[in-house]
């Protein structure tokens, strides 16, 4: 197991798709089933015993920032322009350290399987080989409103390949990985996608990925967010009546 400690949550996205919810609020506070949706995601990273958060914003970030007042655990990276995926990480990179970091999307849902989904990718990462290790789902099981063809492939050793196009394929990247700071060496100046690191990584054979056993949403409208809420307090009900 590789000694990880720190992620990185992006926060700086427009949620354009949730409007008019984020005409007032940055789509990380929007609220499912009564708690802002990145604190789904920092709820999954704490419980396996994360220390050290770099939350960067943009869109509405005094929102963001007043969200963490009292958090001592997390950093903030704001962005007087808008830098992407890729961007908001590299832009990061002073205050992320040396080591491998998770890094998280603010929006992403996900309900763990039997052990938690970041402790399984912290045992499975290997930087030795690895340099960039990707939570996939399997497309056929995503809630939400989901309609894609599929991110990523992967081969029975685990090295993950995306989809060309005109192609479906079976797994979504699900929203969390675990990155090492070399993958940036290189990397553009101002906004790009990690997509663009996932392929440089896939060149070397140091893309990998990981399939998740637990539930996964999309949640990009209001009208996903109303349905996932549906889904996901039915489901605590009937757990809870077993």
């Amino acid at each position: 197991m590789t000694d990880i400690d720190t992620a990185m949550v992006l926060a700086a996205g427009f949620g354009k798709r949730m409007r008019p919810l984020t005409e007032t609020m940055p789509k990380p506070l929007v609220p499912l089933c009564g708690k802002p949706l990145i604190d789904w995601t920092f709820e999954r990273l704490r419980a396996v015993k994360l220390t050290r958060f770099v939350v960067n914003s943009h869109y509405l970030g005094d929102q963001i920032a007043a969200h963490f007042h009292d958090a001592r655990d997390v950093t903030l990276s704001p962005e007087a322009d808008i830098l992407d995926t890729g961007g908001g990480v590299a832009n990061a990179l002073p205050l992320l350290g040396e080591k491998p970091f998770f890094v998280a999307n603010a929006d992403t849902v996900w309900l763990d399987g039997p052990k938690p989904a970041a402790a399984r990718m912290r045992d499975a990462f290997d930087p030795e080989t690895m340099d960039a290790l990707l939570l996939l789902h399997p497309v056929a099981t995503a809630g939400g409103d989901y309609r894609g063809v599929g991110d990523f492939f992967l081969d029975p050793t685990g090295h993950a390949r995306r989809r060309a196009e005109q192609q479906v394929a079976p797994y979504l990247f699900a929203g969390l990985s675990i990155l090492t700071p070399d993958l940036f060496v290189g990397a553009p100046a101002g906004a790009f996608s990690l997509v663009r690191l996932f392929e440089k990584a896939a060149a070397s054979n140091r893309l990998f990925g990981l399939v998740h056993d637990g539930e996964w949403y999309h949640v990009g409208t209001p009208e996903a967010l109303e349905e996932t809420q549906t889904v996901i307090e039915l489901g605590h009900t009937a757990s809870n009546t077993r």
